[in-house]
C-alpha cells in the first residue's frame, strides 16, 4: 500500500488508514457516507456537493482571523457601556469594568468578566492562528494535542458573549430618566464582531487538515482542480 493511502502516526506506531484513503466521503449535510465518490459530486440523498476537505478552508479561516484581530483592538479600547447620572457620564471599557469590580471587592465577578471577555477571545484567536499556521505548513507537531485544542475552543466559545448579554440587560433595565441611564458603547459592537468572527473562523477551519501532511494537501489540491475544471466545462 502506497504512502498516500496511509496516514503515518507521529509516535512511530503502525500506520493508520484514513477514510479518504479508503475512498469514503461523508456528506456534511445529511451525514451519509459514500464509497468512491468523486470530488464535488452531489450527494445521492440530499444533493449536497461532497468534498474530502472543506473547500478553501484555510483561506476563509485566515480572512476571518485577520478581521477579528483588527476588531480586537477597538473592542478593548473603546467604551462598552456609558452610564449617565446626575453627577455626569462614565465610560467603561472591558478592563475598566474588571478593575472596578476588583477594587470594589467583587473578586469573583471581576474574574469571570476578565476570563470570559478578555482571556477567552484572546485564547481563541491565538489557538486558531496556531492551528491554521501549522495546518498550512502540513506540520506533524503534536497532532493529537492540536485536535484536542480545536474541540476545547469549540466548547468555550459560547461563553464569549457574556459582556454583550450583561450590557444588553442593563441597557434594557436601567433607564430612569433624570437619574440614571445606561447605553451601549461602540466597543460592545466591536467586541460582538470579534466573537462572531472567531466563531466563523472556527467553523471555516477544517480540523481534518491537522492530520494531513504537506504532500497530502498538495495531492488533494491537485485532485480538486480537475474536478472544478470539469464542472466549469459542462454546458449550461
Amino acid at each position: 500500500m502506497s504512502a498516500g493511502e496511509l496516514q503515518t502516526r507521529d509516535d512511530g506506531e503502525a500506520p493508520l488508514a484514513t477514510a479518504s484513503a479508503m475512498g469514503l466521503l461523508a456528506c456534511p449535510h445529511c451525514d451519509a457516507v459514500w464509497r468512491h465518490a468523486a470530488e464535488g459530486e452531489p450527494c445521492g440523498r440530499c444533493g449536497t456537493h461532497l468534498h474530502t476537505r472543506k473547500p478553501y478552508s484555510l483561506s476563509r479561516t485566515w480572512a476571518f482571523l485577520i478581521a477579528a484581530c483588527i476588531m480586537y483592538i477597538p473592542a478593548n479600547l473603546l467604551p462598552v457601556m456609558i452610564t449617565r447620572t446626575l453627577f455626569g457620564a462614565q465610560y467603561d471599557t472591558i478592563l475598566s469594568g474588571v478593575i472596578y469590580f476588583w477594587v470594589s471587592g467583587a473578586y469573583g465577578l471581576a474574574a469571570i468578566i476578565f476570563i470570559a471577555s478578555f482571556l477567552v477571545p484572546l485564547f481563541k484567536l491565538t489557538v486558531l492562528i496556531l492551528l491554521a499556521l501549522l495546518a498550512q505548513r502540513g506540520s506533524n507537531w503534536r497532532r493529537p494535542e492540536r485536535a484536542k485544542l480545536y474541540h476545547i475552543i469549540e466548547i468555550i466559545g459560547r461563553w464569549s458573549m457574556l459582556d454583550v448579554f450583561v450590557v444588553s440587560l442593563l441597557t434594557g433595565l436601567v433607564q430612569i430618566q433624570g437619574f440614571a441611564v445606561i447605553n451601549a458603547g461602540v466597543g460592545i459592537a466591536a467586541f460582538g464582531s470579534v466573537v462572531v468572527l472567531t466563531m466563523l473562523a472556527s467553523l471555516s477551519f477544517d480540523p481534518r487538515l491537522t492530520w494531513d501532511s504537506r504532500q497530502q494537501q498538495d495531492a488533494e489540491r491537485e485532485r480538486r482542480e480537475p474536478a472544478r475544471d470539469n464542472r466549469e466545462q459542462k454546458p449550461a
